[in-house]
């Protein structure tokens, strides 16, 4: 049994205006984390609001446990929320914290539960600090805490990683990740940010304009997208024009190998880590005519130094390709380059 079903949730402001979350549907089974990613203003924190009870859905269905929770009051849903703001009492310690939300349990054991919360995210140390006194990553941990001390059926975290600096919000998004594993909690995380949404969740939801235009897998949402928009979004994307003939393409960059076998007039996506350079003065590659060697040369325009990567910017036939190496391909902007493609390009 799926542990929370969404069906067909739509939500309009105004009457004349297009719906905020339009059909949106998607599942979430016992101990999953789903992610619903998307740029600011499609929908994903409404929907988030609707789950939670705080804005009624025009229409639409909600079942958690296969209970509906439509009518319910958000006090009554039994869902937990992770704000982005952590939204602490700051003037009570991490403990009163914690405390404030065990009022389900037996008076005798909150102390002890609250220890075990604490103890839990790592703050054994910080329980009787007030919120002003930690950093921003043992913040979120608190807010977790307490949020797991009310024993929610569903956890929600709305944008919770957005206020911590870069390498902070990589620790922190590791350690909660294997706190909600460890306690077993379904989670629905939102976000506008696509590495967040690929290492953090296990099944990863994409919105676009109201809509949800995929639901897989973050290792099948990156590498076979459905459409321009999940191609874009999520990492960067090489988009071509092509006339397919069974499992390869003819494109600007040639006759490319495409991953599903189609007809006709397609749109195709190539990562830029799918592609890779070679200096033009060596052999052309398969697929170059001997004839013109130079029909699939380019020029690199820019060079990104990453550290572990390159990023280059290649310009061929008027069009501008990217493409991602590792740091031993080097060559300096201006150098000629063959660009070839490593792996087939994805049908949109």
């Amino acid at each position: 049994m799926r542990h929370l079903e969404v069906r067909g949730l739509t939500k309009r402001f105004a009457a004349d205006s297009p719906p905020a979350v339009d059909d949106a549907a998607f599942t979430l089974d016992p101990s999953e984390i789903l992610g619903i990613v998307g740029p600011s203003g499609c929908g994903k924190t409404t929907t988030l609001r609707m789950i939670a009870g705080f804005e009624r859905p025009d229409s639409g269905k909600i079942l958690l446990d296969d209970q509906s929770i439509v009518d319910l009051p958000p006090e009554k849903r039994r869902i937990g929320l992770v704000f982005q703001d952590y939204a602490l009492f700051p003037n009570r310690s991490v403990l009163r914290n914690v405390l404030f939300a065990l009022h389900r349990t037996n008076k005798r054991d909150r102390l002890s539960r609250a220890d075990e919360l604490i103890a839990m995210v790592g703050l054994s140390r910080e329980r009787d600090r007030m919120p002003q006194e930690l950093s921003g990553g043992q913040q979120q941990r608190v807010a977790l805490a307490r949020a797991l001390a009310a024993e929610p059926q569903l956890l929600l975290l709305d944008e919770p990683f957005s206020n911590l600096d870069a390498a902070l919000r990589d620790a922190t998004r590791r350690d909660i990740r294997a706190l909600l594993k460890r306690a077993r909690v379904s989670t629905i995380l939102v976000t506008h940010d696509q590495d967040e949404a690929l290492s953090f969740c296990d099944t990863v939801a994409v919105m676009h304009d109201g809509r949800i235009e995929q639901t897989g897998s973050p290792e099948s949402v990156y590498l076979q997208p459905r459409t321009s928009f999940v191609a874009q979004f999520l990492g960067r994307a090489n988009l071509l024009s092509g006339r397919a003939t069974g499992d390869s393409a003819d494109t600007d960059l040639g006759r490319i190998a495409i991953a599903t076998p189609a007809s006709g007039d397609v749109t195709l996506s190539l990562r830029p880590e799918h592609l890779t350079l070679r200096a033009a003065g060596d052999a052309p590659p398969a697929g170059c005519s001997d004839e013109e060697p130079l029909a699939c040369v380019g020029q690199i325009v820019s060079r990104e130094f990453r550290g572990h990567d390159i990023t280059y910017r290649v310009r061929y036939r008027e069009t501008d390709y990217l493409v991602h190496t590792d740091y031993s391909i080097d060559h300096a902007p201006g150098t000629r380059v063959y660009l070839i493609p490593r792996r087939p390009a994805v049908v949109l």
